[in-house]
């Protein structure tokens, strides 16, 4: 099937804060579960208005109905380091269990991970 040539390695990452001893916190990222998605860059007219007004660059992910994206999940395409943020829940947009195309899709944004 196209979508299983177009998937690519991907990791979630997995947010840790810890006390820095000043009052504050330091963050680190670190990869958690691997798995398999196509990451499409959004170019609707709005995707691109929206990114000409200054926002962030849009994508569509594809997984299989296995694999949860939660809203805010931060993932990383391993194929070049590229690391995106969940902004919607793919339980939402996925097809029936009865269904021969085994999907789930969200929308992201590309995200660049805190320290």
């Amino acid at each position: 099937m196209l979508i299983d040539c177009m998937a690519v390695p991907c990791v979630f990452m997995v947010q840790q804060r810890t006390p820095d001893g000043s009052g504050g916190y330091k963050t680190t990222w670190t990869e958690g579960e691997r798995f398999r998605a196509a990451i499409i860059r959004d170019s609707s007219t709005e995707a691109r208005i929206a990114e000409a007004a200054g926002t962030v660059e849009l994508y569509t992910v594809t997984v299989p109905r296995s694999v949860h994206l939660e809203y805010h999940a931060v993932i990383k395409r391993l194929t070049d380091g590229k690391t995106f943020r969940i902004t919607s829940d793919n339980a939402e947009k996925k097809t029936p269990a009865c269904a021969a195309l085994d999907i789930a899709q969200s929308n992201a944004e590309a995200w660049r991970l805190t320290k």
